[in-house]
């Protein structure tokens, strides 16, 4: 398993390649009060108040700043419930307001993020919030054989599908931020969330190495609507061999 240190060191990595505007999230779920590391905030302890648990991803990827989420923390449902923290409700209207897969109840007390490159643990998996044009290039960096581990969902609640069903089944999931994340949390339009479960993530930041030039022969070209453009080698050779026009 990669050190602390390597795990900071993808971080940077992925923020450089990809010219992230926010850090990429470390995500670690809590057993015990004392896995959270010092310096961590508390929110209702330390601050007072209560956050939604995007409101605590925001802060760790736009602030740089480690927050540790438990129960007393919490202003939403949708984490508490995903992260079994507590028992599902037996009212009707909160069953369906609900979507995915839940932690088992009572196997963490809480959640705990911090940007990557600084994070002080190792993770459990990693959420990227990125524009469509990064997420494509993560995508066309996967290997073929791993493409079928990537998931993706659109419906509340974001912070659930982030981080459950990543770290259960060890899958890259994509996620569209969900209406509350998105009046709440400051996410900006256009953006959307990419979660790597923490085994996969050396694999992944390999792949990704050179991937912005490589997987695209029009990766470092401006946006343009130019009538024939400059083909890849592989378009000219197939052209030629159909007898198209390929110069």
């Amino acid at each position: 398993m990669p050190t602390v240190k390597e795990y900071n060191g993808y971080g940077k990595e992925l923020e450089d390649i990809l010219g992230l505007q926010t850090s990429p999230i470390a995500v670690k779920m809590l057993k015990k009060e004392a896995d959270i590391p010092k310096g961590a905030i508390r929110p209702k302890k330390d601050r007072g108040y209560h956050l939604a648990q995007c409101q605590a991803f925001s802060m760790s990827r736009r602030e740089r700043t480690a927050v540790a989420m438990l129960k007393e923390d919490n202003w939403c449902p949708g984490a508490v419930l995903s992260y079994g923290i507590v028992p599902k409700p037996d009212i009707p209207n909160a069953k369906s307001q609900t979507n995915g897969e839940y932690f088992e109840y009572g196997k963490y007390i809480g959640i705990l993020t911090a940007p990557l490159k600084t994070a002080k643990f190792v993770p459990d998996a990693v959420i990227l919030y990125c524009d469509t044009n990064q997420l494509r290039i993560m995508l066309l960096s996967l290997k073929n054989e791993d493409r079928d581990q990537v998931k993706s969902n659109f419906f509340p609640f974001s912070c659930n599908n982030a981080v459950v069903p990543v770290i259960l089944h060890n899958e890259y999931w994509i996620n569209l931020p969900d209406p509350g994340e998105y009046a709440r949390a400051l996410t900006i339009a256009g953006e959307m969330m990419f979660s790597i479960p923490k085994d996969r993530l050396p694999g992944f930041v390999e792949g990704l190495r050179g991937t912005e030039r490589n997987v695209s022969g029009f990766a470092d070209e401006s946006m343009t609507m130019r009538p024939d453009f400059p083909q890849p080698d592989l378009y000219k050779k197939v052209f030629k061999a159909w007898g198209m026009d390929h110069e």
